[in-house]
């Protein structure tokens, strides 16, 4: 999955990254 966040965060604008960076906090632990 991590891999697949990689090219999936370049695609996000910066706004919605901030957002997903949160979530994938949680995911990572």
């Amino acid at each position: 999955m991590g891999s697949v966040l990689k090219w999936r965060r370049r695609k996000i604008n910066k706004h919605k990254r901030r957002k997903l960076r949160k979530k994938m906090r949680y995911k990572t632990k």
